[in-house]
């Protein structure tokens, strides 16, 4: 993991996720990269393709945030800023940048937040081919990422979550794979006719220690289940594949937990 991004806005939030960026960068020795990239709130600017002297001033003081907080870890950084706040140019522009990077460290977006698009990180994910970690709107966490849940459901989509987290997997000191299939739903003659594929057993021979266990219910309220037993196991970090559209059901999992997560989740698509 040698190239970390942390989106940087005018929000209160972004102390919290550049702080739990230096610390990941810290840890694995990355380079991090500060991107500004926030809504202009004057619309003739935005029309214009402009920024606005406010836009310009919140994106200073982003830019002074961040070197102060940087300035005394000895990390290698950088500081970008997008030329101006057009919303679709926001989403489209911070996809395309993080595309470039091993981790892209991004806010969950507040109830009625004005400073980024409502579905900026869902593009994120969705679209930059790169593991995004979201960092909640409220709370302290810490970057250790000691007791790890990941959401199992053996889709592609979660197939790369979980690889996409092996740095952090590795450095847990527990994790519990949290099955999210349906097994009265598979064919039982077709299943064992089938080599016995088990990512538990995958994940230990990485020397990762894990257990598992099976979340039963119905898809719709799985999401809920889900959030509930992480909560209940104590673990500071969800990894679970982040799904599209046309996944239906999945897709709107995806954003019902980016809604009410109340942890970190590393999310890949």
């Amino acid at each position: 993991m040698k190239e970390i991004l942390v989106h940087v806005d005018g929000g209160q939030r972004s102390r919290a996720r550049i702080e739990v960026a230096i610390k990941l960068a810290k840890r694995f020795g990355s380079r991090l990269t500060g991107l500004f990239a926030q809504v202009e709130s004057h619309r003739p600017s935005a029309v214009a393709r402009m920024p606005s002297d406010g836009l310009l001033r919140t994106a200073a003081e982003a830019a002074e945030l961040f070197h102060g907080l940087i300035e005394t870890s000895g990390l290698a950084s950088r500081w970008w800023k997008l030329p101006h706040g057009e919303p679709d140019h926001v989403t489209s522009e911070t996809v395309f940048c993080s595309r470039y990077f091993d981790l892209v460290v991004m806010g969950q977006t507040e109830p009625k937040a004005t400073e980024v698009p409502e579905d900026l990180v869902e593009q994120v994910v969705l679209n930059s081919g790169r593991p995004v970690l979201v960092v909640p709107y409220s709370g302290q966490f810490s970057h250790r990422c000691e007791r790890v849940a990941v959401a199992w459901n053996a889709s592609r989509e979660a197939t790369r979550a979980v690889h996409d987290a092996l740095p952090l997997l590795a450095h847990a000191k527990a994790v519990t794979v949290i099955s999210l299939r349906n097994p009265q739903n598979d064919d039982a003659a077709a299943v064992a006719s089938l080599p016995p594929v088990d990512i538990l057993e995958h994940l230990a021979e990485y020397g990762i220690a894990v257990a598992g266990e099976r979340l039963s219910g119905e898809d719709i309220g799985k999401m809920d289940m889900l959030l509930s037993r992480v909560c209940d196991i104590g673990a500071d970090l969800l990894v679970m594949g982040g799904h599209g559209p046309s996944s239906m059901l999945r897709s709107s999992g995806t954003r019902y937990v980016l809604k009410h997560m109340t942890l970190p989740v590393l999310m890949s698509h």
